[in-house]
């Protein structure tokens, strides 16, 4: 088997927008919203009996070329389920660029997914969305993050709300905020993606907002979402803004004129500034660049 590392790329996923792949609907709504990425779900929003047409579904609008910039993703069903490896064998030919696996617990588990898609001719580019969702995925989580297939954890906090038997409410996630920062630390360590899990009450602008605010501050990559409606706040908060940008380019400016001049103590708008400061703002353009380009 492989052991290449997938690195972290800059391609913005502020917005990852789940969307029931039984409803054509939505489907045909998706194209025109601004998330970033999709995920087309055959899992959780997805009855029993709308399992093979949502699927067929699913591999039609991954395979279109109608979703323009979009990155478009396939969440199948657990091999642990009647549809689970049929997913796998339809997402493998569909040209999503990855397949979103839920409850991943173990390294294993990784590998026999992987295994399916390798067997049925899928682009060895096709990489997995590891969701962490369980007790177990928390501690095994730097496992999950280092498996050469996995380019993005996907945090799924409301199971892992159930599962720890804590509550997500008015009062906020704060019970979750350990096995977060837990799983953020794994991504980072391996240098991959991580989102932040999503949230509930699609009515709760302000909590949705904050929420979305804590995650950026954590460290996250983006939000899974669950309403078209929270995209936009979405994008907002996970894209630098003016200010920002232009902080970085005179920070970085003031900065290589030092080094130039040969001084040994650099300061920007009163603060000394160093090569990690350099780093920070040389990704924030990056990021503000990569966003742009998404037109």
């Amino acid at each position: 088997m492989a052991s290449e590392r997938v690195t972290s790329d800059l391609r913005p996923r502020r917005s990852v927008l789940y969307m029931p792949a039984a409803n054509e609907r939505a489907l045909e709504k998706a194209k025109t919203i601004a998330a970033d990425a999709i995920i087309f779900d055959l899992e959780d929003a997805v009855a029993p009996d709308a399992k093979e047409a949502a699927r067929a579904n699913a591999v039609a609008a991954a395979s279109s070329g109608e979703y323009g910039h979009r990155e478009l993703t396939i969440r199948c069903n657990g091999l642990d389920t009647t549809w689970g490896r049929d997913d796998l064998l339809a997402a493998s030919q569909s040209g999503a660029s990855a397949v979103v696996i839920p409850k991943v617990a173990s390294v294993k588990y990784l590998d026999d997914v992987s295994d399916i898609l390798d067997r049925a001719g899928a682009n060895p580019d096709m990489r997995i969305w590891a969701m962490v969702e369980t007790p177990t995925a928390i501690f095994d989580v730097r496992a999950i993050a280092a498996h050469w297939r996995v380019a993005v954890l996907v945090m799924g906090t409301n199971d892992l709300a159930r599962e720890v038997r804590s509550t997500l409410g008015a009062a906020g996630r704060h019970p979750l905020l350990p096995h977060l920062a837990t799983a953020l630390l794994a991504a980072r360590e391996s240098d991959k993606v991580i989102l932040d899990g999503v949230y509930n009450d699609i009515k709760d602008e302000a909590g949705f907002r904050a929420e979305c605010v804590q995650g950026f501050e954590m460290g996250f990559d983006g939000k899974t979402l669950i309403h078209p409606g929270q995209v936009e706040a979405c994008n907002e908060v996970w894209a630098p803004s003016e200010a920002d940008v232009e902080h970085a380019r005179g920070l970085i400016a003031t900065f290589e004129a030092a080094v130039a001049e040969g001084k040994g103590v650099v300061t920007y708008n009163g603060r000394m500034i160093e090569n990690l400061h350099v780093a920070n703002a040389q990704r924030i353009l990056a990021v503000a660049d990569a966003i742009a380009a998404l037109g």
